[in-house]
């Protein structure tokens, strides 16, 4: 016990020159936190019969701590897995006048909800509506916070404590644990299932209707496909018989896309318009996914609905802030423009060619002097378009203990996540963004030379 008086007080760690920078950096009062804390760790070590710890032992505890304490969890990735969507990983990237725009309304005050011709107070979802009526020609929209809670609040607002009629092979879970059937018992809507699995057919809508319901709903199957013996009416079909006995119908998108995907090698995933013109009566679909802005729940459809939506206790408590509208306004520019492919990042992944990411790969190649380019396949992620894929290059690399090496490229101060397959890691240029690849670069060059030294 003799060592526990050779460990310096806190008074005396105060007076390392080191302290002055901690301070600076940290604050006092939490530099002294992560003194008291030190000290503590080394009594305990001391009595388990270690030796007290020098100067540069107490000061690189004291730094370490501090530093782990102020380090944000939530930091950006280089994604080289082909994953475009990786949920994982924050999904879409947002366009730099997407980012532009977060930034300005963020900085400063705005018209959130201010009426700069009144002088008085305004309503936030003009901010977003009026531009999601021109790009889909529906009558009204309203945004939320997620598209789960868009089905949340629609829901609760046109179908609390009624019937919704719903397709078995509608009744999905995603990722997370987010299942369609948990969403509508906390609405209060009552489940009624048509059809089996993999069989649903426009008369098995026709019988569920005779009885009284407040909504038909269709459901995207986002992140899976049912292949065989199947059947399943299409949404205007649904909203055909539906309308017959005068009962909505609501098409949640799941993901949502204003492009048409099949003119980019996939097959073709519902898009908005699709819903519009087979006349849905609400529309629900993700900023986040294809859409490639930030994340967000969007409802659209006809005015009737929609004010209702509106005027449900539920919408204030997940509605979008002033981010978010910002930065989805920006996005759905793009589309207004016909600039999408060109400016927003997810789109500009889908879009590449197979001979450019070649290239791209070729030269990762020539400069780490390292790997070997091999055809591949990259897939869109974020439950959008499952089991399709787009052809691409990529950098392979075979080494011993491959796991090791990732988990050093996740170490970096700009970590890089890879796939692994066949034991090798793949670095999939399309994902990485033009503006990481000289970190990128670096950042492998880095761990491949710290390989070498280990050898």
């Amino acid at each position: 016990m003799n060592e526990l008086r050779n460990l310096p007080s806190v008074e005396k760690i105060i007076q390392y020159s080191e302290s002055e920078e901690w301070i600076s950096k940290f604050g006092r009062d939490q530099t002294l936190r992560a003194i008291r804390e030190t000290l503590d760790f080394f009594r305990s070590e001391i009595k388990s019969g270690k030796y007290a710890p020098d100067h540069l032992e107490i000061s690189n505890q004291i730094q370490e701590i501090l530093s782990n304490r102020f380090s944000p969890t939530l930091i950006p990735v280089i994604n080289a897995t082909g994953v475009v969507l990786h949920t994982n990983l924050g999904r879409a990237p947002l366009s730099h006048e997407t980012m532009r725009a977060m930034q300005s309304i963020g900085s400063e005050y705005s018209t959130l909800e201010f009426n700069l011709s009144t002088g008085k107070r305004g309503s936030r979802s003009v901010h977003a509506e009026e531009i999601l009526k021109q790009l889909t020609g529906a009558e009204a929209a309203i945004v939320v916070n997620n598209n789960a809670a868009a089905v949340l609040l629609v829901l609760s607002a046109l179908a609390k404590r009624k019937n919704v009629i719903i397709a078995r092979s509608q009744l999905i879970e995603i990722g997370g644990g987010f299942r369609i059937p948990d969403v509508m018992k906390q609405s209060g809507a009552k489940l009624k299932e048509v059809g089996t699995t993999n069989r649903v057919r426009v008369s098995d809508y026709e019988q569920a209707l005779q009885e009284s319901s407040a909504l038909v709903m269709r459901a995207h199957h986002s992140n899976f496909k049912i292949m065989g013996f199947t059947q399943e009416p299409n949404l205007r079909e649904i909203v055909e018989i539906s309308h017959q006995f005068g009962i909505p119908v609501m098409d949640d998108l799941g993901s949502g896309t204003f492009l048409d995907t099949s003119e980019f090698g996939l097959s073709h995933e519902p898009t908005i318009s699709d819903s519009v013109q087979a006349d849905a009566d609400i529309i629900s679909f993700s900023g986040d996914k294809l859409l490639g802005g930030p994340q967000a729940g969007i409802i659209i459809g006809k005015s009737v609905f929609i004010q209702k939506i509106k005027n449900h206790p539920l919408a204030r408590a997940i509605r979008p802030d002033k981010i978010c509208l910002a930065g989805l306004t920006a996005t759905l520019t793009h589309y207004l423009r016909n600039e999408a492919v060109e400016k927003i990042p997810v789109w500009q992944m889908i879009s590449r060619t197979s001979s450019s990411l070649e290239t791209q790969a070729k030269f990762w190649q020539q400069k780490l002097k390292f790997g070997e380019v091999l055809p591949s396949l990259s897939t869109i992620g974020g439950g959008s378009l499952p089991e399709e894929t787009l052809p691409t290059f990529v950098l392979a690399v075979l080494l011993p203990k491959p796991d090791l090496v990732m988990k050093k490229l996740r170490s970096l101060d700009h970590p890089i996540i890879a796939r692994l397959e066949d034991n090798k890691i793949l670095f999939d240029p399309r994902t990485v963004l033009p503006e990481q690849e000289t970190a990128f670069i670096f950042g492998l060059q880095k761990i491949f030379d710290e390989l070498k030294k280990d050898r």
